[in-house]
């Protein structure tokens, strides 16, 4: 079993700093290391995409359509040739909108795909609606084919509602405040008030739930789910959310399931950041996450 830390420092916004820095400001506070205290780990270096131009594109709405297209190639394509060699990877975003890549990856070896989408956000919001035109407001959606955004294949539709499972999200009454139709009763689902206090068994669901329908499955987290007093390096912090212990134990058993085959973590914008000391805690998270999963336990 061997843990491959891919980088893809992708910002939606079209941009080179934020979120698009993670992956660099990560390894400087030893992920690398963190992740290796009881797994054999190495550093498979960053997913190379186009220069992103912060406009929107004509047909999908999305900013930098071409850099979100290229990011998404090469995430599939390097995620696709760490699956097929028999690793494990752990794609270190950038944003939510590395995940298409992932996802169309795991498919493309394993024959199908689920998703266990840990996240303070839906996700789904329809292109041409989003306030941002970031790809990240609508990666979900896209992936699950309730929105489109017409840019090829690399975001096209890849996951069933059966095999997909939505926990944390907190922000339904923005959603509805702009009439975008929220997910909830079309797949498993579970606020974050729902999670608190019943971590182990919401999530044990949760994975049943995506393991019914999906051979293997993948696992995303997204930072902003915890609460702002726990990490208040995100670009858009809300109300509630999940600490920084429910989190730990949330992913802990998701990857100790045989069928999770990666996990993405993304959203942490270094540049709110200027001491380090929410990425030694990112950092903190991913070793106690992975100390408790013996270490053959995670794909082979």
């Amino acid at each position: 079993m061997r843990i491959e830390v891919l980088g893809a420092g992708f910002n939606s916004a079209g941009l080179r700093d934020g979120v698009a820095r993670a992956p660099e400001a990560l390894r400087r506070a030893g992920l690398i290391a963190g992740a290796a205290a009881h797994h054999e780990v190495r550093d498979a270096g960053d997913v190379d995409f186009s220069e992103p131009v912060p406009r929107r594109g004509e047909v999908s709405a999305l900013l930098a359509e071409e850099a979100l297209t290229s990011m998404a190639r090469g995430v599939r394509q390097r995620i696709e040739t760490i699956l097929a060699e028999g690793g494990f990877p752990l794609l270190v975003g950038g944003d939510c909108a590395v995940l298409p890549g992932a996802l169309h990856a795991c498919r493309a070896v394993h024959g199908g795909v689920g998703l266990v989408f840990v996240d303070g956000h839906e996700d789904a919001w329809p292109p041409a609606d989003s306030t941002t035109g970031e790809a990240a407001d609508c990666e979900l959606g896209l992936a699950l084919g309730v929105t489109a955004a017409h840019v090829g294949p690399e975001l096209s539709p890849v996951l069933r509602p059966a095999a997909t499972a939505l926990l944390g999200p907190r922000d339904g009454a923005e959603l509805a405040e702009h009439g975008v139709a929220s997910l909830r009763g079309s797949l498993w689902f579970a606020t974050d008030r729902e999670l608190t206090g019943r971590i182990a068994a919401v999530v044990a669901d949760a994975v049943a739930t995506v393991e019914r329908s999906a051979p293997r499955w993948w696992l995303h987290v997204d930072l902003d789910v915890l609460a702002t007093d726990q990490l208040a390096a995100v670009d858009y912090p809300q109300p509630g959310g999940l600490r920084w212990e429910e989190l730990t134990e949330l992913t802990a058993i998701a990857l100790r399931r045989p069928g999770c085959a990666g996990w993405s973590l993304t959203i942490y914008n270094p540049d709110l950041d200027e001491d380090g000391h929410e990425a030694a805690r990112i950092v903190r998270y991913v070793e106690d996450a992975l100390s408790v999963v013996p270490s053959g336990s995670v794909a082979t």
